[in-house]
């Protein structure tokens, strides 16, 4: 019998092996198919635009009917079906129309995974660290497997390892098991003013919105960064696989860096090392050392910044407005500051020319995030 831990961490795995192919690979595919830099940013713009609907879509439904795991079960079939109509289409539209329908319904499945995970594990830092690190490492897995396969076989090959993947998603959610036995309830929208409202949670969510803006080049570009700059075709895994060991060293370790530092310290030290990491890529990226030095500050980055904004909902929502909560930061945050940041990548990539302002800008965004997070209430955050 598997426990709810096994079943849960499978999950996860599987959701973060889809983002650890299309992260880097899907602007190779995009250029495979013919797109120029500034189509490639307005295509993952409009895939990652997505998760301003997509979240809020689903988390009315679990809300309403209670039903949050078929919920879970039935996006992820639904996007399993959606990719498949890569295999078929092509150009612009045909394609941008996919690519939002696929990711309308894979982006709305992590709310729900978060919440489930959450309360399964009584809102622990250190069970929902260890099952979240094993997203890091499906992330790695297809990260360093697909990279090895794209550069031998062609990026066409993208399509069929992301089917592959999203099977295993699909399979992974039948699984699954919420225990909670919820009933349905209407949701109390009229509650959720006084926190929204507050001005450390519109300091978070701008500063985390920028910081989003700043990944940018990061998340749409990476791959043909590593090329551009002649590194071989094999460090694109290697890089992203130094970043996932320290990403998940830093999940495993939670537990005791939550009880050393506070959650306001936390954020704003992401803030200011992602700015430096920006810089570092922007202005040195043609020495690989330096390379792996900006990958490990992926551990402040993504994962602290990741287990901070997960503690400070936890703590700023009440338990009846976690769904919501957690739908409208991956809405707002993650939805519009990565379609910000994937379209303004687009236009200063300028084919790969406008590597270093690009990043530049990205240094500065961070920056901008990091200034912002200072002005939070200390005292209130943790109170």
């Amino acid at each position: 019998m598997l426990s709810n831990f096994v079943r849960l961490s499978n999950g996860y795995f599987w959701y973060f092996a889809v983002l650890g192919l299309a992260m880097p690979f899907l602007a190779v595919f995009l250029e495979g198919r013919g797109f120029n830099s500034r189509q490639i940013g307005e295509l993952l713009a409009i895939f990652t635009a997505t998760k301003i609907v997509g979240p809020s879509f689903w988390a009315f439904f679990a809300d309403k009917t209670g039903k949050q795991l078929v919920v879970i079960q039935v996006a992820s079939t639904l996007a399993m079906i959606s990719f498949f109509g890569l295999f078929f289409v092509d150009g612009y539209w045909p394609i941008a129309i996919v690519l939002a329908l696929f990711s309308l319904f894979w982006t709305g499945m992590l709310p729900q995974l978060e919440v489930l995970t959450l309360h399964s594990m009584r809102k622990s830092a250190k069970f929902y660290a260890r099952i979240r690190l094993w997203g890091s490492l499906g992330f790695i897995a297809l990260a360093v497997l697909s990279g090895e396969v794209i550069a031998s076989q062609g990026s066409e090959t993208f399509v069929l390892l992301g089917l592959v993947v999203l099977i295993g998603l699909w399979l992974s959610t039948l699984l699954m098991r919420d225990k909670r036995g919820r009933a349905p309830s209407e949701p109390d929208t009229s509650s959720m003013l006084t926190p929204l409202m507050s001005r450390n949670f519109i300091l978070f969510f701008v500063a985390g919105l920028l910081l989003q803006v700043s990944f940018g080049p990061y998340y749409s570009f990476f791959a043909l960064y590593i090329r551009d700059l002649g590194h071989p075709s094999y460090a694109v895994g290697l890089l992203i696989g130094v970043s996932v060991v320290v990403e998940v060293a830093t999940f495993i370790l939670a537990g005791r860096i939550f009880k050393r530092f506070s959650v306001y310290h936390l954020l704003i030290f992401s803030f200011l090392s992602t700015a430096l990491r920006w810089l570092l890529m922007g202005l040195w990226g043609e020495h690989m050392a330096l390379l792996v030095f900006t990958q490990l500050i992926h551990a402040a980055s993504y994962a602290l910044y990741h287990s901070a904004s997960m503690q400070f909902i936890q703590h700023h929502f009440r338990e009846n407005q976690q769904n919501r909560a957690q739908a409208l930061y991956i809405s707002g945050v993650y939805g519009v500051g990565g379609a910000i940041g994937a379209y303004a990548a687009g236009l200063l990539w300028l084919d790969g020319d406008g590597l270093t302002q690009t990043h530049i800008a990205a240094a500065i965004t961070a920056l901008l995030a990091g200034i912002i997070s200072l002005a939070m209430n200390k005292k209130q955050l943790e109170s």
